[in-house]
């Protein structure tokens, strides 16, 4: 059985994951581009254990890790990497850079927090086994359960609407529910359906479009910089675009079994 330890510990790594920390707790003072070019130093902060987000010491770096060097290469220093795991030191950490934000202009971040241009397009879908004959949510029977996240927002969407959910902590609960037979369908996001996949190519999950027309169900993904200059903000957008534009954030997602969407 999980510890209550354990379980707080994977909700704050799925957290700092997904780029879901309130920044405008983060102590850092403000970073110009020229104090980032003086320092020969870019800092991202990432979860030590949070495959295929960022990992310290596992089989891979992750997909944070890789896209943070490849910006900072772009503007000419190296990456280095505050490890966090607590929202104590989140609040602690000297960040300069946190990816996988999200980014919709109907919420900006609060904080100081500017995002950079989207380079990825994320969400909800819906997952089915690769066998499964659903094509649409409307193709469950009355009996049929979709896993989705605890007191999420398409866990609500889908209660609303009457489809029977099975409610779980963690994404990747619920995808190891799905190909172990427990439930019918997943409703998650893309990263861990294809991270599953990568690593269960016996058992692969089919994505389903089922959630696209919701858009509080779909959004952007950029980086997010603590209270930078302009120049910073307008290096780092350059940066992206030039990796946009030469396939490096495809190639790197595509290591993770991901796919990357353009932004909307």
């Amino acid at each position: 059985m999980t510890s209550a330890r354990q379980t707080r510990d994977r909700l704050i790594r799925y957290a700092a994951s997904v780029g879901l920390w309130v920044f405008g707790s983060l102590a850092a003072d403000a970073r110009s581009l020229e104090t980032i070019i003086e320092r020969g130093a870019l800092t991202l902060c990432a979860n030590p254990n949070a495959l295929p987000f960022a990992s310290k010491s596992g089989p891979v770096s992750g997909f944070q890790i890789e896209l943070g060097e490849k910006i900072a290469e772009q503007i000419g220093v190296k990456l280095t990497r505050e490890w966090v795991v607590s929202a104590i030191q989140y609040r602690r950490a000297d960040c300069d850079l946190v990816l996988d934000t999200i980014a919709r202009k109907d919420a900006p971040p609060e904080g100081g927090v500017k995002v950079s241009r989207p380079y990825h397009r994320s969400g909800v879908v819906l997952a089915v086994r690769s066998d499964s004959p659903l094509s649409s949510l409307a193709g469950l029977g009355p009996d049929q359960r979709v896993g989705v996240p605890v007191g999420s927002l398409v866990s609500m969407t889908l209660d609303k609407g009457g489809t029977l959910t099975s409610p779980f902590v963690f994404e990747d609960e619920i995808v190891a529910a799905l190909a172990n037979h427990e439930i019918e369908a997943a409703a998650v996001t893309p990263v861990t359906v294809g991270w599953f996949n990568q690593q269960h190519a016996d058992k692969p999950l089919r994505l389903i479009p089922a959630f696209d027309n919701d858009s509080d169900l779909n959004w952007n993904i950029a980086a997010g910089l603590f209270r930078p200059d302009d120049k910073l903000r307008q290096r780092v957008d350059a940066a992206i675009e030039t990796l946009l534009a030469d396939g490096t954030i495809t190639r790197i997602y595509a290591r993770y079994g991901i796919e990357l969407r353009p932004p909307q």
